[in-house]
């Protein structure tokens, strides 16, 4: 009764609804890009995609209910279990584009990466809450934090997933803003970076990850196959203009030019049938939504609070940007789905889950 009288007073009850609205054009856009090929509204990945979202709507209540604070005490658990899960795909996954990152229990389908994510940030939210951000200076004093990003890393590196490695590791870099560690350091950090990125261009990457790459300096060196996609992206991005071709006529999408339209270039699928503005109201809409969750980060009424906001911000905000910059042809191709949008039931209901710990955090700064 108590939490239902603060949530009435004091709930983000905008938010909640930017939230709703996001994944109310979801569904929509969903339904578009499935339309022409199963020929009609309520397909079959559509029908997942809902019950995914009913899931996810009840993850994110029960991310509210219970008192984020338990999680300072829980955070290990949480954090190792994700790193099972992560460690059974290695054995039971099965291989899908590539990459070993799903495990598959009958009609369920579960991605443990984007639930690795939820773990990592509360592992480094529990961190950063004992060892203050502002009060770290040197590099050698992110060596914890870095050996706990390092672990899912290494087991989805493990598992073939490059793109979601790298998204992993951005989402934890989202703490680095908030140390005070001198430029020097940065530079020798960059300097080190760079060797080790060329090292992986010549040891680690596949040739077709090598031509995603080089895709993105030259879109026009192999149109037809590596740069197939993003080239049909591009195409379809600028065929809708500023304001799109229309719900359901947009030819990139219903004729089938567009690869994995559901899933990766989801968004692709908006701005041909909305255009310019279509497209930049969903950006606004997701720029809000970020700003809000550092706006709460800010006013949280504890450090544990504050830096779980943090992480949930960054696990929003890197992919999809990622997933922009790369329908765009701006990025390589690297399989990021963006989130409340592009079709997928891992995604969806971690998203929602990370959107309930942040509603958390802002309904227990009136509970203390």
């Amino acid at each position: 009764m108590r939490i239902e009288r603060r949530m009435a007073q004091h709930g983000e009850w905008w938010l909640l609804g930017l939230i709703a609205v996001l994944g109310a054009m979801g569904i929509a856009n969903l339904i578009s890009a499935t339309y022409s090929e199963l020929g009609g509204w309520l397909s079959p990945i559509v029908e997942r995609q809902l019950v995914s979202l009913g899931l996810g709507v009840a993850v994110l209540i029960a991310a509210i209910a219970i008192d984020y604070r338990r999680l300072e005490r829980w955070a290990p658990v949480v954090y190792v279990v994700g790193l099972v899960l992560l460690a059974a795909t290695l054995g039971l996954g099965r291989m899908t584009h590539g990459n070993q990152s799903w495990l598959v229990f009958g009609p369920v389908r579960l991605q443990p990466s984007e639930f690795a994510k939820l773990g990592l940030i509360v592992a480094l939210a529990r961190w950063f809450q004992r060892h203050p951000p502002g009060e770290i200076h040197r590099l050698r004093d992110l060596v914890r934090p870095g050996m706990i990003t390092a672990g899912p890393v290494a087991l989805i590196l493990a598992a073939r997933d490059m793109g979601v490695a790298l998204l992993t590791l951005l989402i934890a870099a989202t703490y680095l803003p908030l140390v005070r560690i001198p430029l020097r350091s940065w530079l020798a950090v960059a300097g080190s970076a760079a060797a080790v990125l060329a090292a992986v261009w010549l040891f680690a990457l596949a040739p077709y990850q090598k031509s995603r790459i080089l895709d993105v300096l030259d879109p026009g060196r192999d149109p037809l196959a590596s740069g197939y996609q993003a080239n049909q992206s591009r195409i379809a991005i600028g065929s809708g203009g500023l304001l799109g071709k229309g719900y359901l006529e947009g030819t990139q999408t219903q004729l089938r030019f567009l690869p994995t339209q559901h899933t990766d270039f989801i968004f692709s699928v908006l701005a041909e049938e909305w255009g310019l503005v279509g497209a930049a109201t969903v950006i606004t809409l997701y720029g809000t939504v970020l700003i809000w969750g550092l706006v709460i980060a800010r006013g949280s009424k504890d450090r544990l609070g504050s830096m779980l906001a943090v992480g949930v911000v960054g696990m929003l905000f890197w992919p999809a940007v990622v997933n922009i910059a790369m329908v765009l042809g701006l990025a390589p191709v690297i399989g990021v789905p963006l989130p409340l949008f592009s079709y997928g039931g891992s995604a969806m209901i971690s998203s929602l889950a990370a959107i309930g710990l942040l509603l958390n955090v802002s309904l227990r700064r009136y509970m203390f």
